[in-house]
């Protein structure tokens, strides 16, 4: 029996394949010259090939992987492919593309390397659909999927609008100033200074001139006025943070502030009126200090018009995931850094971890792995020692998996809840298949009301 000839596919076919795939696809030399580039690289990049080819691929993509680790190059020097690495580049209109890069050595028949072959996906469809479900858990720079914090999200817009007073409550790192940031920037003032002072910084007499200012001659050295932080939110918004260090002296001059909306400079005689939106932040609980005598009453009142209570991160677990992926994605873009994203492992050593220091806690434990580990994923070595002492722990693994399944649950059993138990409603929230959410509810035992979301709607109609 004859055999069949292998049939070869023509140059000019490959030419065709490569021409008609969607991916940008260029090749290079050994001194970083592209040698082709095909009409998707065209379309993507706004590049014409003619402008491409012979030069340096960095002067064409201008990527974040060209300045600090381009995949290409650590494939041409280690002779091993990457795949599906997370870069963005620059196109002639100086917008920033997200791609996702795959490189691999170019060679001969005879196997000899003539350069370096990348091909690269834009994900800006993608990115815009993960910033449109992210922006259900978003407000500023917070993010959360944890029902106290959404209902703190739902009036927030409501708190912005109004210009009453407003107290946020948390312990130290839960980002009072990140909301009340969020407050102002939503609010009508938010073409106008922000303004934050933290009030246990400073002794009174310092405290006095910070915020409302000093005349000339008010005391030694004070050769010319000058405006404190009231007059330089004129218009916007002043944050008092952690007002309940106040000692009760000041806290008298504060009140009649609040109250007449006026404030007298350091030395001087007129009292100036402040167009200026009041933000208090504390670490205590205040209501308790009035209780105990150390806060006065009647400011307390004065400054408890709107309260918001922020809850620490410990309570809140299930953000852990997403406040992970939120530090990662702004670290990559402040440092130009591709850091892919987070292991299993090093994920439930995070959560596995109680956070005296809250969020700023967690961020500074992303920023120590960014140090560690500038590039792939984030392991367990790359955290810091707090974190890795408990991989030697003997009952780690148990504690790992108990953690992992519980906060998957609870966000899975939030997203069930917010839409009335409805399956597929619930996915689309969740960001994944169907399929991926029955299996998921399978895996983790859990239980479910016998009539789905969608059953519950047909009936009313």
């Amino acid at each position: 029996m004859k055999k069949d000839k292998l049939y070869q596919i023509p140059d000019h076919v490959t030419d065709v394949i490569l021409e008609s795939v969607s991916d940008g696809v260029f090749t290079v030399d050994h001194e970083w010259r592209i040698t082709s580039f095909n009409h998707a690289a065209e379309e993507i990049t706004g590049v014409p090939r003619d402008k491409a080819l012979g030069k340096n691929c960095w002067s064409v993509f201008r990527s974040n992987m060209c300045e600090i680790d381009c995949a290409l190059r650590r494939t041409m020097k280690e002779g091993k492919r990457f795949v599906d690495t997370s870069a963005y580049i620059v196109n002639n209109k100086k917008q920033r593309i997200p791609v996702v890069v795959s490189t691999s050595l170019l060679k001969d028949e005879s196997g000899m390397v003539l350069g370096g072959v990348e091909t690269f996906r834009d994900m800006s469809l993608v990115e815009d659909l993960r910033r449109e479900l992210d922006a259900r858990y978003q407000v500023g720079d917070m993010v959360s999927r944890s029902p106290s914090m959404h209902r703190i999200f739902t009036i927030l817009p409501q708190v912005a609008q109004s210009d009453s007073t407003v107290l946020i409550q948390g312990e130290t790192g839960t980002g009072k100033e990140l909301l009340s940031r969020a407050i102002h920037e939503l609010s009508p003032r938010r073409g106008k200074p922000f303004i934050a002072i933290n009030c246990g910084a400073f002794p009174d007499t310092l405290l006095e001139s910070e915020l409302f200012g000093y005349k000339a001659g008010a005391f030694t050295n004070a050769t010319k006025d000058k405006p404190g932080h009231f007059a330089a939110a004129e218009g916007g918004t002043i944050l008092l943070d952690e007002i309940g260090d106040l000692s009760a002296a000041f806290q008298v001059r504060l009140l009649r502030v609040l109250q007449e909306r006026t404030f007298q400079p350091l030395g001087g005689t007129k009292s100036i009126k402040a167009n200026v939106r009041v933000i208090a932040s504390a670490n205590k609980n205040l209501a308790d200090m009035v209780k105990r005598g150390t806060f006065r009453q009647d400011l307390f009142y004065r400054i408890n018009v709107v309260r918001l209570d922020l809850p620490p991160l410990r309570e809140r677990k299930e953000d852990i995931p997403m406040l992970v992926k939120h530090f990662i994605a702004k670290l990559n873009r402040l440092r130009g850094r591709s850091v892919a994203g987070i292991g299993r492992k090093a994920l439930a050593l995070l959560l596995s971890h109680d956070y005296p220091g809250n969020i700023r806690e967690l961020e500074n434990s992303i920023e120590h792995a960014f140090v560690l580990c500038p590039e792939g994923q984030i392991e367990p070595h790359c955290l810091p020692d707090n974190l890795r002492a408990l991989v030697s722990r003997p009952t780690t693994n148990a504690k790992i998996d108990v953690a992992l399944q519980s906060v998957e649950v609870q966000v899975i059993l939030d997203a069930l809840k917010r839409n009335t138990f409805n399956r597929l409603e619930a996915a689309h929230d969740l960001g994944i298949h169907k399929s991926t959410l029955f299996r998921k509810i399978k895996m983790l035992g859990i239980e479910l009301p016998k009539i789905d979301g969608r059953s519950k709607r047909k009936r009313a109609h």
